[in-house]
């Protein structure tokens, strides 16, 4: 059996070999004049939706849609970490409260300091 690292590795090298494969495949094809390679106009178009656009494509985005995702993912991940400590919370004893305590109180002044800073508005 593999170690940790081992099995790591393994997957590693598979998730690479699995794209690169496919890669690999098709130029192959290609080479060998079993792919079909015509293109026209149609094809290296830009695909969106298959819906034409209407007015300019260049639009700029507000920022702030990106800050609110952002703070999201953070209050998403802080989630993730916490499941984790809630499963094994008998077992780690005071100091396993104390440092999730502190994990808790750094995101949420986090938030107030995004907060107060008009971060979370949406005008």
């Amino acid at each position: 059996m593999l170690s940790g690292w081992g099995q790591v590795g393994l997957l590693l090298v598979l998730a690479l070999l699995f794209p690169l494969g496919g890669i690999v495949t098709s130029r192959l094809l290609q080479a060998l004049r079993l792919r079909p390679s015509r293109p026209d106009p149609v094809k290296d178009d830009t695909y969106e939706c298959g819906v034409t656009t209407e007015g300019p494509t260049w639009v700029q985005f507000n920022i702030r849609y990106y800050l609110i995702a952002l703070v999201f993912l953070v209050f998403d991940i802080e989630v993730l970490f916490l499941f984790p400590w809630a499963v094994a919370f008998g077992t780690l004893g005071i100091g396993g409260f104390v440092a999730a305590t502190i994990f808790i109180l750094v995101l949420g002044l986090g938030l107030v300091y995004d907060w107060l800073r008009g971060g979370l508005e949406w005008t």
